[in-house]
């Protein structure tokens, strides 16, 4: 009505409807605001010391180098496209990188750089649906997460087509391999194609997809964990190396699901009895030094072989406690117990400097308004 009275005309009941039928199906399209699982800290001249923001201003010069398709898995350093994969994938934690560094500081030209490296990567790139390949692909669904409000329409829409391709063609493949005991349908290839279903469906905040990754993720914990903690893994590899692995993507997969649920993914026990707290106090000892363990000595892969003898880090040895510094750090946000240890290892993760300090481990309902 008031509408009606600016412009000097009456609008008729039928257009009123018609026009109120258009204003709800452009919301109902509209993806809903992504829930984070932590209070986000807000821009303050505080957070000028800050690593991450530090890191993020010093690279905002660099350009977007998106590749259609990214191959490392079963390759050596210098074979097939190793290299020029690796080297785009540096793209994903600075396009993280600047998303936090634009919540902790507010500078347009952060947000700007998130743009820049969503747009080329949404625009180029075409899922292989190789979860080794696109585990840190969930660095670009979170830096999108992380500004998503804020960004231009069209890197929304991208971005959101992108996401959705990737939680659908991860959601299919996982339907095609229930009860399958094939090795790579249960071990850590299985935890990175849940954790990517699940950061790219808490990104959409698409019910039922989170829905569904929250049952495959506990039917994966029954198939992967063993009631004592031991996991697929270790029995496979002979390494705490890929223990850590495999919990990564499950603990971070928890971390996403976790404000839409009211259950900690992490203690909730499965079918077996079987939890990754279980697991993540299995492998407690080691982390905190009190038991060490000789790397790949028995494994069954001959890949790790092959890694070793071609002199690659972390293929032979000890192992060594601080490759668990990223896992209890993250797992530390849904169980404070874990914190001690986190602190005691170090090397906090980028993406938890968006926090607000000592709110870790309280998941609130969405993202703070746009600013």
């Amino acid at each position: 009505m008031n509408a009606a009275k600016k412009t000097g005309h009456v609008i008729g009941p039928a257009v009123a409807m018609a026009l109120l039928a258009a204003v709800s199906t452009a919301c109902a399209t509209e993806a809903p605001t992504p829930r984070w699982w932590c209070p986000l800290a807000s821009p303050s001249a505080a957070a000028s010391g800050d690593p991450v923001l530090a890191d993020a201003l010093a690279h905002l010069d660099a350009q977007p180098r998106p590749m259609a398709h990214v191959h490392t898995q079963g390759l050596l350093p210098h074979q097939g496209i190793h290299d020029a994969s690796a080297e785009a994938e540096r793209d994903w934690p600075l396009a993280l990188r600047a998303a936090v560094g634009w919540r902790l500081d507010g500078r347009p030209e952060l947000l700007r750089q998130v743009a820049r490296y969503l747009d080329a990567w949404a625009g180029t790139y075409r899922p292989d649906f190789n979860p080794i390949d696109e585990t840190n692909l969930d660095q670009l669904f979170q830096a999108y997460a992380l500004t998503r409000d804020a960004l231009p329409a069209a890197t929304r829409t991208a971005m959101a087509g992108l996401l959705r391709r990737m939680a659908e063609g991860y959601r299919s493949r996982l339907r095609q391999k229930a009860g399958s005991t094939y090795i790579n349908d249960v071990n850590n290839w299985q935890s990175h194609r849940i954790k990517l279903l699940a950061t790219a469906a808490a990104a959409l905040g698409d019910p039922a997809l989170v829905a569904d990754a929250r049952r495959r993720l506990m039917t994966q914990v029954a198939a992967n964990i063993r009631p004592d903690g031991s996991t697929v893994d270790f029995a496979q590899r002979d390494a705490l190396h890929y223990v850590t692995y495999d919990l990564e993507p499950l603990v971070q997969a928890a971390l996403a699901l976790s404000p839409y649920g009211r259950d900690n993914l992490l203690e909730a026990r499965s079918p077996t009895g079987s939890s990754i707290a279980a697991a993540l106090d299995w492998l407690a000892p080691y982390a905190e030094g009190r038991l060490s363990h000789q790397e790949f000595v028995h494994t069954s892969e001959p890949f790790d072989v092959e890694r070793r003898r071609a002199g690659l880090e972390g293929y032979g040895g000890r192992w060594n406690p601080r490759n668990g510094a990223t896992l209890y750090a993250y797992a530390a946000v849904l169980m404070p117990k874990y914190r001690a240890l986190a602190a005691r290892l170090g090397g906090t993760p980028p993406v938890l400097h968006a926090c607000a300090p000592g709110t870790a481990g309280k998941p609130e309902a969405g993202l703070p308004p746009t600013r």
